[in-house]
């Protein structure tokens, strides 16, 4: 098969990371305006329609004319996969780069920038009939059959861990050969060559106050509206991946009387500071990257300069 990306001049991407609240869509959006780009989006909650307020999705004003890719591309209730997201996002970058223009990632999902940037396993296609055959098992009935026909996954993958154990299973049962099998074959990558920046604050009670504060501010801003309205226009699980996205579980508790809304505010902001140190211990450990203390107009300046540095090719 011909690498789209091989015979290409440019093949720059520039990539934004960093914890919930730290600025990396602001950032993001000014660095396109400065160096003709387009922003992609490394964020598995704002893949969903109707998903605003608790995604802080930025809106038609706050994109300030840059055209962001990979925004609302799904109803709450649809999964998406990492290889889906490889799929889009190598789509969105060899389309962005055609039009003589620089490809910004930019969010927080690790594991998304993981396989992008260090490669992925082609894995077999959704099976919808494997699926639904699942659908009909616990999650013991799962991992327990799991453990007969691929051992290695299912002592990893946690036996509440559904959307993982579901699709484990699937694999092996689309294909007859089991996701270990699947995932020590060679990754494909397409070759770009990847600029990346992360925004981490410096302490972690700056860091804890953003979140606090952006979480409040969603809440001032209509979230619990938003989320019974998701409730109201769809046919949800709470262990959807929607619906897993942090505060919007424990607005749905809420929702049911299960909290008050002192506990959902506190639950929320805990989960909110839970992600994000999932997020900086990835970072922590990532390769080749740029560390910026915030966003500001001095590290915009930095990350520009880098990138003019490194490019012969865009503007």
């Amino acid at each position: 098969m011909t690498n789209p990306i091989s015979e290409r001049k440019n093949k720059q991407v520039l990539c934004i990371m960093g914890p919930t609240a730290s600025g990396k869509t602001a950032l993001a959006i000014e660095t396109a305006k400065a160096l003709n780009g387009e922003v992609v989006s490394v964020d598995s909650a704002l893949i969903y329609k109707d998903m605003n307020i608790g995604t802080a999705k930025p809106n038609e004003h706050e994109q300030d004319g840059i055209h962001h890719h990979l925004l609302d591309i799904l109803t709450p209730e649809q999964s998406y996969s990492v290889a889906d997201f490889i799929r889009d996002a190598n789509k969105a970058i060899l389309s962005i780069l055609d039009k003589g223009k620089l490809p910004i990632l930019a969010g927080g999902t690790m594991m998304y920038f993981n396989a992008l940037v260090n490669g992925i396993n082609e894995l077999p296609p959704a099976d919808k009939k494997a699926r639904e055959q699942i659908s009909l098992m616990t999650n013991q009935e799962i991992h327990h059959k799991l453990e007969q026909v691929d051992p290695i996954s299912a002592k990893r993958i946690n036996v509440g861990d559904t959307q993982r154990l579901t699709r484990a299973l699937e694999v092996y049962l689309s294909s007859g050969k089991n996701l270990t099998h699947w995932q020590n074959k060679e990754k494909s990558l397409l070759g770009f060559d990847y600029l990346q920046f992360s925004i981490m604050p410096k302490e972690r009670s700056t860091l804890h106050e953003l979140i606090e504060k952006r979480f409040d501010i969603m809440l001032a801003q209509g979230f619990v509206d938003e989320v019974s309205m998701l409730l109201n226009k769809y046919s949800l699980d709470p262990d959807m991946p929607s619906m897993r996205s942090v505060g919007y579980r424990q607005i749905w508790q809420f929702l049911r009387g299960e909290l008050s809304n002192k506990d959902m505010r506190e639950r929320g902001i805990i989960a909110t500071r839970q992600l994000a140190k999932r997020q900086v211990t990835w970072l922590r450990n990532w390769q080749d990257i740029t560390t910026l203390i915030s966003y500001d107009d001095e590290n915009l300046k930095r990350v520009i300069q880098k990138v003019g540095a490194t490019s012969n090719t865009i503007m």
